[in-house]
């Protein structure tokens, strides 16, 4: 690649802004330079075909750590992916080097084809129900015992997949968290040092992503598992990583340092070892006012998922614009969290669709938005299936005009159904009451709004605030009147998310819907045997659930990522694949000359 180098003179400007790029809330200006103008290097950045200063070594990167993970073994802890990305890696990772324009890293879900090789060099499909995964030559543990920088072989992958899905090397139970489930394999062998066969009983297409791309498929030491049977001491990690796990001091911090002698360049700059920073230090903090304000006060380089402490509240983001707008912030989408879902369990109205329909058209969701949400969310609706995943979803626009109407904001329309269902209004003009069991972590302004509007068509709706604990036993159980905060347009991968609308999954089949036609699509898309063939199923599927009313839209509202001035290269991507938010810090710097200046 010729990176294309030039030399100038400019003066270290303070960018002002709010980056948003279908809102109408633009903020910029510039203030005096903080000190002299310096002489700096540009390249250009290949991937958005801008100038920007070029990178360069050293520094420390501190940030928030909202929920501090459970440990360092991700085979039987769930939280343990946060605390070990960067230090582990997976088969495959998203490709830095891509341009933004084509695939923007802008959302938790990264596809097949925007992720790259990592510590798999190939892989191949050489017929339905085989997958052969061909290992990166060169790649080395850490220089840390028991693993001294040996090389990494097939063997390790062979032994990671089997302790994953007990399916060899004196494994035979699964992770509780594994994906791969045991009745689809039939073997995962390492034929030699360099490649690993991973063979299926059954076509399944997504195999091939489930295995490079899955949350919780680090490939971690065999001699330590070996020697402590897990990996629950953070000391024992070792891993073939940017970044060491050097300290961790429980409910304070933890800290990693750069790997010296880490394989990996910038896709962007393939002269550049990575990675730049020296030291990523994470501060845990539990409350937002405490991270918010460190970040004010410039303690703190960056916010959003790398610690689970994105902004998700419109007014927060205005406030932090006012008081910091040197603090770029860089919105994206991942979910609507401020979607319900209804009780389906023969209970009374939403056993009846025209109810649930009525519910959905009382609601003015461009109104909303464009008042509370000040135009910043997505409110055309989506089925669960989210917006990024190109393919796989269907536009509103390309609905059926009937399921449309269902979704469109018709007061008129909606009394009438209500009228239709036999819920007539009462002497107190109301119709009847229920209740939205709401999760306390979710902003509770929008659905304050939503029973506003449905008190206008006679509906008289009681908000209980629930914890996570007992909010999740509640939609577990099923034993609860009315509605629940649930989640739709989700950018995740879409197969698995099938599950989630099939009967047979009373986990996530929170509303207790029994629908076999649901149920049948679901199948037909978990089995497909091509992409193509998927994406057309998993669409169908989707139409199918949006047309029941099972759930009931509200708005996508963006959440935020917020970085400093001196944070360079870095341009609001979320993350590198699933669990590989850390994976970006690795390549992005630190300009140490203008934090000093501006006090950081």
């Amino acid at each position: 690649m010729n990176i294309v180098r030039i030399r100038m003179t400019f003066a270290v400007a303070l960018v002002v802004g709010l980056v948003l790029t279908a809102t109408g809330l633009w903020a910029a200006a510039a203030e005096e330079e903080p000190a002299a103008a310096a002489e700096k290097e540009m390249v250009l950045d290949p991937t958005t075909g801008e100038m920007v200063e070029a990178p360069r070594y050293g520094g420390t990167l501190t940030y928030a750590e909202r929920i501090e993970p459970p440990g360092t073994d991700p085979f039987d802890q769930g939280g343990a992916p946060r605390g070990v990305d960067s230090v582990l890696e997976k088969l495959s990772i998203g490709n830095w080097g891509i341009s933004r324009d084509e695939f923007a890293f802008s959302t938790r879900y990264v596809p097949l084809w925007a992720m790259k090789p990592n510590l798999a060099e190939s892989w191949e499909t050489p017929d339905p129900t085989t997958i052969v995964i061909n290992i990166r030559p060169g790649v080395r543990w850490h220089n840390k015992a028991p693993m001294n920088g040996r090389e990494l072989t097939a063997h390790d992958v062979e032994f990671n997949f089997h302790r994953y899905t007990g399916l060899g090397s004196g494994f035979t139970e699964p992770s509780q968290f594994n994906s791969m489930n045991a009745a689809t394999w039939e073997s995962i062998t390492a034929t030699d040092d360099a490649t690993v066969v991973f063979k299926l009983n059954v076509p399944r297409s997504d195999g091939l992503e489930v295995i490079v791309t899955h949350w919780f498929h680090f490939i971690l030491p065999p001699e330590v598992i070996k020697q402590h049977g897990n990996i629950h001491d953070w000391r024992n990690l070792v891993g073939t990583g940017p970044y060491m796990l050097t300290d961790w001091v429980k409910g304070s911090s933890l800290t990693y340092t750069r790997n010296p002698d880490y394989r990996g360049t910038d896709e962007k700059y393939p002269q550049n070892r990575l990675p730049y920073i020296d030291e990523l230090r994470r501060v845990v903090m539990p409350e937002q006012a405490t991270w918010l304000a460190a970040l004010r006060s410039g303690k703190h380089d960056i916010t959003g998922l790398f610690g689970d402490t994105q902004l998700g509240d419109v007014n927060q983001v205005e406030s932090l614009q006012q008081s910091n707008p040197e603090i770029t912030l860089h919105p994206w989408y991942f979910r609507s969290e401020t979607s319900v879902l209804f009780n389906l369990r023969n209970q009374p109205p939403f056993d009846d669709i025209r109810v649930r329909k009525a519910m959905q058209m009382a609601i003015d969701l461009e109104t909303v938005n464009n008042t509370y949400y000040k135009g910043l969310a997505k409110w055309q609706p989506q089925g669960i299936i989210g917006d990024s995943l190109k393919g796989y979803h269907v536009p509103f626009e390309e609905w059926p005009e009937a399921v449309k109407q269902g979704y469109r904001y018709d007061p008129e329309g909606a009394e009438k159904l209500l009228d239709e269902a036999g819920y007539p209004r009462g002497a107190d003009d109301v119709r009847f009451k229920t209740f939205l069991h709401h999760l306390q972590r979710l902003d509770v302004g929008y659905q304050e709004i939503a029973v506003q509007y449905w008190a206008q068509i006679g509906v008289d709706v009681e908000i209980q605030q629930h914890d996570n604990t007992p909010h999740a036993a509640l939609k577990r159980e099923g034993n609860y009147e009315g509605m629940a905060s649930s989640v739709l347009g989700v950018d995740q991968a879409p197969l698995p998310m099938m599950g989630w609308i099939h009967s047979r999954r009373p986990d996530a089949n929170s509303g207790g819907h029994q629908d076999p036609v649901m149920d049948a699509k679901a199948e037909a898309a978990e089995t497909a045997a091509s992409t193509e063939d998927q994406q057309r199923l998993v669409g169908e599927a989707d139409m199918y659930f949006v047309a029941q009313h099972y759930n009931l839209w509200g708005p996508k509202v963006p959440l935020f990522n917020a970085a400093q001035p001196w944070v360079k290269g870095y341009t609001g991507e979320v993350e590198l694949g699933l669990a590989r938010a850390i994976a970006i810090l690795a390549r992005i710097w630190i300009d140490s000359d203008l934090k000093q200046e501006m006090g950081g």
